[in-house]
């Protein structure tokens, strides 16, 4: 009996020996099992090109459920501008990339800073919104038609291309697309912040 039972021990011994190898072994190869990929370093609106500091390398475990793109493309997503927004610490998955982002990219680009309560209230404007951007009047001033009566403001119709986060005043920073003759008029006219925008209607709503 006392020969069966060492037996017995030294077999379960053994069978928990194999056991934890085959465990180490998974482990290792889990550990090993890894791949780089490209992250988000910094926040990037919707529309603005990528930089090289906007990009790293991450190195993550394999997962048929994840498809990041992999590190050797880094170089060839810089400069590219991202259909969404893109959230740092996120992986870098190439449907968020386009050849072009269908924002104005045949068009001439402005940037044009507003303050609170010069553009609809942050985060009413996104990427692709058309908008007319208004020329406020001076202080002072009172654009008045032939016969006395008040004149109707100018305006130029614009897209949002991206839009930045409000400062510690409220303002914000929108880049506009516009037609190439409307753009020095339009960067003319914001170089004295007197510029107003006004979401036109959303399709479908």
């Amino acid at each position: 009996m006392k020969k069966q039972r060492r037996y017995a021990a030294a077999a379960l011994s053994t069978v928990l020996a194999v056991a934890a190898a085959l465990g180490a072994a998974a482990a290792v190869s889990s550990v090993g099992d890894r791949t780089k990929v490209l992250a988000i370093a910094n926040d990037v609106p919707a529309g603005q090109p990528l930089t090289d500091a906007d990009v790293i390398v991450a190195e993550v475990s394999a997962d048929a459920a994840l498809t990041p793109m992999p590190a050797t493309d880094r170089a060839s997503v810089v400069g590219k501008r991202p259909a969404v927004d893109l959230r740092k610490g996120s992986l870098l998955v190439a449907a968020q990339l386009q050849p072009g982002t269908g924002l104005g990219d045949d068009k001439q680009q402005v940037g044009v800073q507003v303050k609170r309560g010069q553009a609809p209230a942050a985060g009413s404007l996104v990427p692709g919104d058309k908008v007319l951007a208004v020329t406020v009047p001076g202080q002072g001033e009172q654009p008045t038609g032939k016969d006395g009566a008040e004149a109707p403001p100018t305006s130029v119709k614009a897209v949002v291309v991206s839009v930045s986060r409000p400062d510690a005043s409220g303002a914000v920073v929108v880049n506009l697309a516009v037609a190439s003759s409307d753009g020095p008029l339009l960067a003319t006219r914001a170089s004295s912040g007197r510029i107003a925008l006004v979401r036109d209607v959303r399709s479908g709503s």
